[in-house]
Parts: C-alpha cells; sequence; structure tokens
C-alpha cells in the first residue's frame, strides 16, 4: 500500500493506492497565500498522518513545480509562494520514518496513465491540458524527468509569438473570453462559435504534437486534463494538423492518441513513484 499525494493550487488529493486502484481518497484545500513554509509542511504532514495506517510502506508526491527527484527538493512551486527550495523528502521521510518519492506533478500524471492503460508502451507521453500544458514522458514504465526534472517543459517553446501553453491550455479559451467547459456545452450543443473555437484548438494542439513527436518519437500520446473530457470536439482537427505537420508516416500509422480524464490518474502515478 502506498499514499499518494497530488498538490495543486487550489486543492490536495491523498489517496492510499494498491496498484492501480484508489481505495481511499481524502481532499482539502490547498496551502493559504499566504502560510509559512513551516506551516505548509505541518498541514501537510498532520493530513498525510492520519491516512498512514500500518500497510502503507511509501509516500509518492506530485508537485507543481520543476523538483531534483533523487534528493526530492521542489523548487519554486507554482501557486505555493512560500515553496522556493523545500527539501520535501527528507522532511516528510524525517517525521513518518518511510521512503518518500517526489516528483513533478505532469510526470505524475503520465505515470498514472500507464498504470490505468495497463499497456506496456515503450515511449509514452502525456500531454495535460488543463490550466496550463504539462507533458511527461513514461520510457518502459519508468518517469523520465530530465536532469532538472524539465524535460516536459515543451510547451514553453516559442509559438505564434508566444508559447504553445497559450494555445493548448485555458489560456486559449480565455483569450477568446470564454471557458472550455462553457463551450464544450454550447459544442455539443450544435453553437457553431463553440464548434469553431475547438477547431481551432485541435489545430494547435496538432502543432503541438508534432513538437512532441519530434522530440520523443511516442508510440502513445495520453491526452489528459479536464479539457480532455472534450477530446471528440478537437480530435479530427488535431490529427488532420499532426498528419500534415509530422512527415513520418509509419510513425503516424503505429500512433495511439487517447484521453484520460480520469481524476485520479496523477494521484495514482504519484503513488507509483
Amino acid at each position: 500500500m502506498t499514499l499518494g499525494i497530488d498538490i495543486g493550487g487550489t486543492t490536495i488529493n491523498f489517496g492510499l493506492v494498491e496498484g492501480s486502484k484508489v481505495v481511499k481518497k481524502v481532499q482539502i484545500p490547498s496551502f493559504p497565500s499566504k502560510a509559512t513554509l513551516d506551516d505548509t509542511l505541518l498541514y501537510l504532514g498532520d493530513r498525510a498522518e492520519l491516512l498512514l495506517i500500518p500497510s502503507v510502506e511509501k509516500i509518492g508526491i506530485g508537485v507543481p513545480s520543476i523538483t531534483d527527484p533523487v534528493r526530492g527538493i521542489v523548487y519554486n512551486a507554482v501557486n505555493i509562494p512560500s515553496w522556493d527550495v523545500v527539501p520535501l523528502k527528507d522532511t516528510m521521510e524525517e517525521r513518518f520514518g518511510i521512503p518518500v518519492m517526489v516528483n513533478n506533478d505532469a510526470n505524475c500524471y503520465a505515470l498514472g496513465a500507464a498504470k490505468i492503460l495497463e499497456k506496456n508502451y515503450p515511449t509514452l507521453v502525456c500531454v495535460t491540458l488543463g490550466t496550463g500544458t504539462g507533458v511527461g514522458i513514461v520510457l518502459d514504465g519508468k518517469v523520465y524527468s530530465g536532469t532538472h526534472c524539465g524535460a516536459g517543459e515543451i510547451a514553453s517553446i516559442p509559438y505564434n509569438g508566444k508559447d504553445y501553453e497559450s494555445f493548448c491550455s485555458k489560456k486559449f479559451f480565455t483569450a477568446a473570453g470564454t471557458d472550455p467547459k462553457s463551450m464544450c456545452k454550447a459544442a455539443e450543443n450544435g453553437d457553431v462559435r463553440a464548434l469553431d473555437l475547438f477547431n481551432e484548438f485541435g489545430c494547435h494542439l496538432g502543432e503541438f504534437l508534432s513538437v512532441v513527436m519530434y522530440a520523443y518519437d511516442a508510440d502513445c500520446i495520453v491526452i489528459g486534463g479536464g479539457i480532455a473530457r472534450s477530446f471528440h470536439l478537437f480530435k479530427d482537427a488535431m490529427w488532420d494538423t499532426l498528419s500534415a505537420r509530422y512527415p513520418y508516416e509509419k510513425a503516424l500509422e503505429d500512433l495511439v492518441i487517447t484521453p484520460i480524464a480520469e481524476e485520479d490518474t496523477a494521484l495514482i502515478g504519484a503513488a507509483s513513484l
């Protein structure tokens, strides 16, 4: 049994995980914006302690930040002002006396997706479409992080005067004065503007996935995050653009692109570190 922890800007999810199943889950508000580092670590540890039954052998934590996955240090965590340099692994291991693993949340999502799919893809890349755009890479069942946990930061590559994240996340819809959830509902009711917006989104995503393929030559790309629930609305435009931009037909013939909108994906991945 493993305790998985998925830290977000709004909520923190805790789950007792066996394999790819969450046996018990608890969700609490994330850290107050003015909380000190000591306050946040105490808050996190106290909640974790309530779930640490005797059969828990390790803790896995996903953080929205660059991390050192070997030493378990978190750097400049997004939406957690007091988390500049945090020795999270050492702090939690000192308190609980069991192994603690720490990694980026997108990497955890990718690892969780690999567990949920229950198929051994040699190169699986997970692209999460949410407030931002995250990319996690799983090679032969193991997360590939890079030296500073930045191997998946390719959504920051310049694109259309901004970067890919600006066009492949909620930011795209915000710039159009709306949000993906309401546009999804409108599109499913036949609204032309909403359908056109998702078609445009799919084109941008197809451009980004061509970069993913050039970088990683994936045989499976998982589309995750909240916008993955609207996959059917942008799938065709995504594939059309990807096929036009990426020249290696054999690779595209073998490529599987599948959505996973399971809300516990990152939690399962954190527990699998």
